[in-house]
């Protein structure tokens, strides 16, 4: 049985496309291209299907950039110019058709192909002990971004989290606990996140979150702060509660730079200078404190 793939649309009715054979497909109507962008930050979808007859409207759509990393994108302009075509396309949008009879077929093929590409990327692009992206992968997904944000610039934000206590961990439960540890961190971050944000595995004792989607720079620091405190709270490992010291970092674009090397080198240099109050601390579990929300034994 073929799965449900589920289809934001903009522009047209869809009633060919629900009868398609190859779907089956869910349609959601929106009627502006500011109701796609809220509704995608809302929801998931696997595609977007946008109909248009103004195509330098689309290029310049701020919400275009994530809707390219986020689901499949085809646009029906009804009779594209090559080089309006090729610019769709050169901004992340996976096919530009000239017949809306199409639309099913490519939304299909788009959706499989962007399936595709994840399996065959999350071999190389995953660590494999958290099972967040890794930090290639991390730093290939913020230039594509960035490379967008380019035409529209808005503000974005990196934060670097390094933390002390894994190798204690190491050292006193052996290494099978301290690799529980570090999951449970990266659980932490995640439930702490909206689902556009991005958190990534950078290193054995760091982590990495891009806030792709924020209304100004003040906004980083507030995250950062709150993931911190996340961080630092209690840890139920192997019977013994055990606690991580956090090292915080951010670098904001367009201010600290332009391209994802430098960001991150910003965010890595102010994780390093930062120094935390307090020290890392190994208690027996009838001593610690109750183990912290998401914090469940992995």
């Amino acid at each position: 049985m073929d799965p449900v793939f589920r289809v934001l649309c903009l522009g047209a009715d869809a009633p060919d496309l629900v009868a398609s054979s190859y779907g089956p497909f869910v349609v959601q109507g929106c009627g502006s291209l500011d109701e796609v962008a809220v509704r995608l930050r809302e929801e998931a979808h696997d595609a977007l299907l946008l109909y248009s007859d103004a195509p330098a409207a689309l290029a310049q759509w701020p919400a275009l950039a994530q809707a390219v990393l986020d689901t499949a994108v085809i646009v029906v302009l009804g009779a594209p110019a090559p080089a309006e075509a090729v610019e769709l396309l050169q901004f992340g949008v996976q096919d530009v058709l000239a017949d809306a009879g199409d639309a099913p077929r490519a939304l299909r093929l788009a959706i499989e192909r962007r399936r595709l590409q994840a399996a065959a990327g999350r071999g190389y692009s995953t660590d494999l002990p958290t099972g967040l992206p890794n930090h290639a992968q991390l730093l290939e997904h913020m230039t594509h971004l960035l490379a967008l944000r380019e035409r529209e610039p808005a503000p974005m934000a990196l934060i670097v989290l390094r933390v002390d206590g894994l190798a204690a961990a190491a050292q006193t439960l052996g290494q099978e606990a301290a690799d529980v540890l570090r999951r449970k961190a990266a659980v932490r971050l995640r439930a702490a996140l909206r689902a556009s944000d991005v958190v990534a595995s950078i290193g054995h004792d760091a982590f990495a979150v891009l806030l792709a989607w924020i209304d100004s720079p003040a906004d980083g620091e507030r995250v950062m702060d709150k993931l911190a405190a996340i961080l630092s709270q209690p840890y139920s490992v192997a019977g013994r509660a055990q606690r991580l010291l956090p090292h915080a970092g951010l670098a904001s674009y367009p201010e600290h730079g332009k391209n994802a090397e430098a960001l991150m080198r910003r965010a890595l240099g102010a994780a390093l200078q930062f120094t935390p109050m307090g020290r890392d601390v190994m208690l027996p579990a009838d001593r610690g404190p109750a183990a912290a929300a998401n914090d469940e034994e992995a």
